[in-house]
């Protein structure tokens, strides 16, 4: 049932004219009535203009594109990729068929993703696309799924690109999911190959898809060899962030001083582990190799050059964009699987002795 601005105005106890004002801000309104409604528009899920059905399907030209962190380059590589697909389309309309493409950085917040999708919605956006890993929060999940699948009811195109699909919705158009598993599986195994067997683990955040499934592919590389990663000893969480990698890997040689290697959950998070084992006063590869995961474009020029995993960020971000913009057809099934290719590089070599 559509929401009607009357209905706001009676959960806010005000008139539905007072609530056009503080939508409009075209009227000045006194703050605790200003919070009153638009706590009661985010209570009922209220789309400006939503009564009208000329505007029952997305019309606007605007397109969102959601982030973990922009400053991130796994991030701003798959989002400047999307933009340039949304916004180099040619046909007719105003401004010759482009999408204003809008990147919404969420800082990881799932309450942030939550209340810029809102925004979309009200926006009556022609497209959305959500980058990188999910939260694995059962209440998160269904929140997203319900909003995921009122965005599509009204027209827009919902595109997932570096994350699984959403479990129950069938609100996206398509989703393009890394082999994060593969990938992670296929690192171990390199460093398994060289002769190591006492294997560090810096694990992104756990609530995290990307994280678990890197790790669950890192423990059936080592479970293959009879080894196990004993998840406390040889694994740390942390932020996917520099600090976290310098930190951790710290904790894992004072847990472990016979650790021959240190996988990291990505690249950034390698750089920290790199600068803690050089701290520690030992060397990379010969006394102790690393490796990261994503292989952003400073993994190649780090010193020595760092062996990871590469994932076609820009290629992705691309296909996202075309998929938003209906520009190419959805994969079979709507879902596809992105292969992950190992780096082999200068950071990792057979462990001494």
């Amino acid at each position: 049932m559509t929401v009607t601005l009357a209905d706001v105005a009676a959960r806010a106890r005000v008139s539905p004219a007072t609530v056009s004002r503080v939508l409009n801000g075209n009227y000045p309104v006194a703050a605790t009535t200003r919070e009153r409604v638009l706590r009661a528009v985010d209570e009922l899920d209220y789309v400006l203009n939503g009564p009208a059905s000329s505007l029952a399907a997305a019309t606007s030209d605007l397109v969102g594109i959601l982030v973990n962190d922009i400053a991130d380059p796994f991030f701003g590589i798959m989002a400047g990729a999307a933009q340039t697909e949304i916004g180099g389309q040619e046909g007719s309309g105003r401004a010759g068929g482009e999408k204003l493409a809008v990147v919404c950085n969420t800082g990881g917040s799932p309450e942030r993703e939550l209340t810029y999708l809102t925004l979309l919605q009200r926006q009556r956006a022609a497209a959305v696309i959500l980058t990188g890993g999910a939260l694995e929060d059962p209440t998160h999940i269904a929140a997203m799924s319900a909003k995921l699948t009122k965005l599509a009811d009204a027209g827009t195109h919902v595109v997932l690109c570096g994350r699984p699909p959403l479990p129950g919705s069938s609100a996206v158009v398509a989703s393009l999911a890394f082999d994060n598993r593969g990938g992670g599986r296929r690192l171990t195994e390199h460093l398994l190959a060289l002769g190591h067997r006492r294997i560090g683990y810096v694990a992104g955040p756990a609530e995290r898809t990307t994280t678990r499934h890197r790790l669950e592919g890192h423990r059936a590389a080592l479970t293959a060899v009879g080894l196990t990663d004993d998840q406390g000893p040889l694994t740390v969480h942390g932020p996917y962030d520099r600090r976290s990698g310098y930190e951790a890997t710290l904790e894992l040689l004072r847990r472990a001083p016979d650790l021959t290697a240190v996988v990291a959950a990505n690249d950034t998070v390698a750089l920290g582990a790199c600068a803690a084992v050089r701290d520690q006063g030992l060397r990379i590869p010969q006394d102790i190799s690393v490796a990261g995961f994503d292989d952003l474009p400073f993994s190649v020029d780090a010193v020595p050059a760092l062996t990871t995993v590469r994932l076609p960020l820009y290629e992705a971000g691309a296909r996202a964009g075309r998929l938003a913009m209906g520009t190419e057809a959805p994969p079979p099934g709507g879902i596809a699987t992105i292969a992950a290719e190992l780096m082999a590089r200068a950071s990792t070599a057979p462990p001494r002795g």
